[in-house]
């Protein structure tokens, strides 16, 4: 490994059938008031609400609630949370949902006692808070995001039509999370199957970086293999519990910024999914599923992509390299990855997530453009990996 670099995660995982028994464990370290964050109200009708108010209760906090974050969380629900969380006085953010209901919650964490707009201050100047902190738990429902478990938070401004994520220090970590697969039970397939590809991009956006020899490459082929192995049993199962826990883990490992270390990371598939989101408010997941393979195989030709698409193949995917060249190797894994990609039922193409021809120029406009990849791109690449997206995908041989 190549560099030096600092590894600390302060978020504090209970994980397991009995991981909400940790809020009674928790709660007593904070104060009185508790902002209850959540979705769509998914978590009223699965009974995980009713769990969480009656432990909150049980342990003696007033409640105010801030329900309807939804799954592109605006500006302007942010501006919302950052109210309720000063009427309330808050001492405690609980989130009770997915990685945008956990994001969320952070961004109104460093937001309330900021004293600027926030979204001028985070999201556009990239500023970290020097202001305190209203601490953040996480009780999980979905996972993908690797939110319980990391500082970033991720803001739709649909006006500017651009969405931003900011990575914050350890502070803004949540403070602690819960962890049950059994929560992630009554997810619908679609979401179950964006999230798993959530995942897998995050691992692969750290994976496709650096030409050293990295302890963390090592480690994020075996997070793939097992990720690959459970999402074809849950989507044949989805309330296997082994499966789903493993996926689980798997997302919290794939984002908590271990295996980033000794990386420069890319990260350019994330900032083209987050401009089509912009535009269209598509699933995220889904929305990083439909540009990776135009992506990988536009920079395929580019410095040491070939190498290490071709060592992902073997490794990861169990191609045969023998009397191959790495380009047909390469291409090799990522003919695999992409029918596998369709067996679980990922989208493949911007089309369907709502995307049309006339918002390719904002679209371009909007991609935040990333240096820590095999090839830099500008905005001529950005056009050409987002037309391919519409349709058809890339092949270099």
């Amino acid at each position: 490994m190549l560099g030096n670099f600092t590894y600390c995660n302060p978020t504090k995982l209970y994980f397991g059938k009995d991981a909400l028994d940790g809020l009674n464990e928790e709660l007593p370290e904070y104060s009185k008031n508790v902002l209850l964050v959540y979705g769509g109200g998914s978590i009223k009708k699965n009974g995980i609400y009713d769990k969480v108010v009656a432990i909150l209760k049980a342990n003696g906090k007033n409640i105010y609630e801030d329900g309807g974050v939804m799954p592109n969380p605006t500006v302007e629900k942010l501006n919302e949370g950052i109210e309720r969380a000063k009427a309330a006085k808050a001492d405690l953010i609980l989130a009770v949902g997915g990685g945008s209901v956990c994001d969320y919650a952070k961004a109104v964490s460093v937001s309330v006692n900021c004293g600027d707009d926030a979204w001028e201050k985070y999201f556009i100047r990239f500023e970290e808070p020097t202001c305190d902190i209203v601490p953040v738990g996480c009780v999980l429902t979905m996972v993908g995001t690797g939110s319980e478990m990391n500082g970033g938070a991720v803001i739709t401004n649909h006006e500017q039509k651009l969405k931003i994520g900011h990575v914050f220090g350890e502070k803004v970590f949540p403070k602690f999370s819960i962890m049950n697969p059994e929560f992630t039970f009554t997810l619908p397939k679609y979401q179950m199957v964006s999230g798993i590809y959530d995942i897998m991009s995050h691992i692969l956006e750290q994976y496709f970086s650096g030409t050293d020899d990295n302890t963390s490459d090592y480690i994020m082929e075996g997070l793939l293999r097992s990720l690959i192995h459970s999402a074809n049993t849950a989507v044949e199962n989805p309330t296997d519990y082994e499966a789903r826990s493993n996926i689980m883990w798997t997302a919290t490992w794939a984002l908590n910024t271990f295996v980033a270390k000794g990386k420069t990371t890319d990260w350019m598939v994330h900032m083209l999914g987050q401009a089509i989101a912009a535009y269209t408010d598509a699933t995220y997941g889904m929305t990083l599923a439909a540009v990776s393979m135009p992506y990988y195989r536009y920079i395929l030709p580019f410095g040491a992509a070939e190498f290490k698409l071709a060592r992902y193949a073997v490794n990861v995917w169990g191609i045969d390299p023998e009397d191959k060249s790495q380009a047909q190797i390469a291409n090799e894994g990522l003919d695999i990855m992409e029918a596998w990609m369709k067996k679980i039922g990922l989208v493949m193409n911007i089309t369907e997530l709502g995307a049309k021809r006339e918002m390719l120029d904002g679209m371009v406009k909007s991609t935040l453009i990333m240096n820590g990849g095999y090839k830099v791109m500008d905005e001529k690449d950005i056009r050409a990996v987002l037309q391919a997206s519409f349709q058809s995908t890339f092949r270099s041989e």
